[in-house]
């Protein structure tokens, strides 16, 4: 009889029982995140300074940017003007400081390098406040021109031999990926470019989109003998935890925020080949509300993409948390196991897209998704902006622990960009 009293109720205070935010609530937080990491970092092109000095395109500062941009078109299209110029513009000093261009220049094949580039793509399609700072349209090509180069010698580089299920192989640049988290550095800066190359003319966009393929497939079933799992649906981090390398507990290794990487960079691969259907030219901004897309066609892979984002998402349902969130490690709940925000972040941002894109059961993950980003802004979120439970760079769970609420990161700016992610997104999931 309680069961049947509780089924009822969920039916009469749906919302309530999925703790749905209000936009005002999400945004707060973002903000309040946000501006505190600004406020410690007032000029974006900086050097950064974490054992020894970096450039402030690094790929740890890239990911921040990819949550900036995406938070500062949400402040466009809610009316906030102020704060869409003040981010619009530290994003805007931060690409001119690096000239638009990927650290180590065109000519780099380090993943890392060029994951700055998605940000300077989106400047590109951007559109610029309409009041405060004047930006120099005239040189909005430079946004995109050392970005194309470095694609375009990615496509044409020669063959450099490379070591796969112990066979020398040689096929240029496709082997470069050879770690997960390189996906998501770099397979979106080609997805991103044929949208932008398709929508203004190029005919020969797809060239972008097909490189894009040949490196994932290349990481997803050679490197390493093939570094995704098909049975488990999830992805060792590199070939040297391929079994017979296991977790403690004998289960395979698959790493949090590596798994979180790859499924966030299958969701801006797609959603780069997807047109709001009240998207208008030159910009193409998807507006609030949206409920019907079409695919550019500039992805032949696009539905490759799609299968194994589903098949992640089955999986990574599975290795939930009760408290609705992730532990580092995916198939070992006592190594290292704990809250841990980074890859949460990035699961509820592939989450909310599917589920706004009709991708994804509403009745399912909804509640998955209002929950989690609950428990983030409740148990991760200081006062004043501090995000807790962050484990810093590595690439496994023993890495950078312990991860707890108070300990500072090594570097305090991807988490932060993949919780901007994943609340602009619950935003555009609110309103739709």
């Amino acid at each position: 009889m309680k069961h049947i009293f509780l089924y009822f109720l969920g039916l009469i205070f749906p919302l309530h029982v999925l703790a749905q935010p209000s936009q005002d609530e999400v945004v707060e937080a973002l903000e309040l995140a946000n501006d505190y990491f600004i406020s410690r970092n007032p000029d974006p092109g900086k050097p950064t300074f974490v054992k020894k000095e970096r450039p402030s395109n690094l790929w740890t500062r890239g990911v921040y940017f990819e949550g900036l941009s995406a938070l500062t078109e949400l402040e466009r299209l809610i009316g906030n003007e102020g704060k869409h110029q003040e981010y619009y513009d530290y994003m805007y000093r931060w690409g001119t400081a690096h000239d638009w261009t990927p650290r180590n220049g065109v000519a780099t094949r380090d993943a890392d390098d060029y994951c700055c580039s998605q940000t300077y793509l989106d400047m590109y399609m951007m559109p610029q406040p309409v009041s405060g700072t004047v930006y120099l349209t005239k040189t909005r090509w430079n946004m995109v021109t050392p970005t194309k180069q470095c694609l375009d010698n990615l496509i044409a580089a020669k063959d450099m031999p490379w070591v796969a299920g112990g066979q020398t192989k040689s096929k240029g640049s496709d082997g470069d990926w050879t770690w997960i988290d390189a996906i998501q550095m770099g397979l979106p800066v080609f997805s991103k470019m044929a949208r932008l190359c398709f929508l203004t003319g190029d005919s020969n966009a797809s060239r972008y989109t097909e490189k894009g393929w040949d490196m994932y497939e290349t990481t997803r079933d050679e490197i390493g003998g093939g570094l995704y799992n098909a049975a488990d649906a999830l992805w060792w981090r590199d070939k040297d935890f391929v079994p017979p390398y296991t977790e403690p507990n004998g289960e395979d290794c698959y790493w949090s925020r590596g798994n979180g990487w790859v499924y966030a960079a299958l969701v801006r691969a797609m959603d780069a080949m997807l047109i709001a259907k009240h998207a208008e030219a030159p910009h193409y901004q998807e507006p609030l509300g949206e409920k019907k897309w079409k695919n550019i066609g500039g992805d032949k892979h696009f539905k490759d993409y799609r299968r194994d984002y589903l098949a992640m998402t089955e999986a990574l349902l599975k290795c939930q948390r009760d408290d609705h969130f992730w532990n580092v490690s995916l198939h070992d709940a006592n190594h290292y196991g704990g809250k841990e925000l980074s890859g949460t972040a990035l699961f509820i941002y592939g989450m909310a897209w599917g589920v706004r894109h009709g991708y994804l059961p509403k009745k399912t993950y909804l509640p998955v998704i209002y929950q989690a980003w609950d428990a983030m802004v409740k148990e991760c979120l200081h006062h004043n902006g501090f995000l807790g439970y962050v484990q810093g760079t590595g690439k496994e769970p023993k890495d950078s622990q312990p991860v707890t609420y108070d300990k500072s990161p090594d570097f305090d700016d991807y988490a932060l960009g993949c919780f901007l992610l994943c609340g602009t997104e619950i935003v555009r999931l609110i309103n739709q």
